[in-house]
């Protein structure tokens, strides 16, 4: 299924991958394709406002380009507005003694702060206020926590609108017309390594269907099969090339490095790829650019990738 034509996207990731980067040009791709997105900014180590070059999103979702929001998660306005919208408890309820008791219980019973955040995102696929929802959400060793929150508090309770309320979420989030995982990753050993991990706990302990994985900061190939010869003549007798200006050696030693790091890369990525053959490639990003500039860059590339 292609991976936009879900509702809701939770992208994830091991920290430095460039998650928050992708999780923007996925937003972007899909309002390319006609399509209203809501993007919510749940990594709190994320900085999603760079992205669009503009001030840093609040819980209420702000348009910042055509059809595409942006909002960022707050688990105590979350609650409000559950208890708003469920129990027809006013607002005022989110200070003072009702929000020291809900300290307490989300201290004592892991994994209702956690339940909060991945219900406003069901939430909103349930309004259908947006054709897709896409969570730039934490790094690989919470994002399991999050995703099977639901489960994990429905196995407390029996009857009830939370019970209720957690069967339905638990039934979107393992859906795989409406949801589906991006795990980003970069072309190197441990990034890879942990992905696979990553993919195998979503299987089994949220049963999330895996959308895609990402592979970001690829290195182009440089030379064809056929070319090798010749650039393998050129690097063992540099001399051959005559006088021509330039560091010619230098030039050389940077290609033949560029070509070992691409071979290395190739390597790792075959394992990846026996697990997850739903696979996006985007390229390394050259030179000191600003964030918008790199998102502009990767939703072109992902747009050569999802057609």
């Amino acid at each position: 299924m292609p991976v936009l034509d879900r509702k809701l996207l939770v992208v994830t990731g091991k920290g430095g991958t460039g998650k928050t980067a992708v999780s923007a040009s996925l937003a972007r791709a899909a309002t390319a394709a006609g399509k209203s997105v809501l993007l919510c900014e749940i990594d709190t180590a994320g900085d999603i406002a760079s992205a669009f070059d503009t001030e840093r999103p609040a819980f209420d979702p702000k348009e910042v380009e055509p059809n595409l929001f942006l909002m960022r998660m707050d688990t105590e306005a979350a609650l409000s507005e559950y208890l708003r919208i469920n129990l027809k408890l006013p607002m005022v309820l989110r200070v003072g003694p009702f929000s020291r008791a809900f300290d307490f219980v989300a201290t004592a019973a892991p994994g209702v702060r956690e339940m909060l955040t991945i219900g406003k995102l069901c939430w909103e696929v349930k309004r259908e206020n947006y054709d897709l929802v896409i969570a730039d959400a934490p790094a690989s060793g919470h994002v399991v926590s999050q995703i099977s929150s639901p489960q994990a508090i429905g196995s407390l309770v029996n009857s009830g609108p939370l019970d209720r309320q957690t069967k339905w979420m638990g039934e979107m989030l393992r859906d795989p017309e409406r949801t589906g995982a991006v795990v980003v990753t970069t072309p190197e050993e441990v990034p890879i390594s942990e992905t696979i991990e990553l993919i195998g706990r979503l299987q089994n302990e949220t049963r999330t269907p895996l959308a895609a994985v990402v592979v970001n900061r690829t290195l182009p190939e440089l030379f064809l099969r056929e070319d090798e010869a010749v650039f393998s003549e050129m690097c063992s007798d540099v001399e051959k090339l005559g006088d021509i200006p330039g560091n010619i050696e230098g030039v050389l030693q940077l290609a033949q490095l560029a070509l070992a790091l691409r071979r290395t890369q190739t390597t790792h990525l075959d394992e990846l790829l026996a697990v997850a053959p739903e696979t996006l490639f985007l390229p390394q990003c050259f030179g000191s650019l600003e964030p918008t500039s790199v998102v502009r860059a990767l939703t072109d590339a992902l747009a050569g990738e999802l057609s």
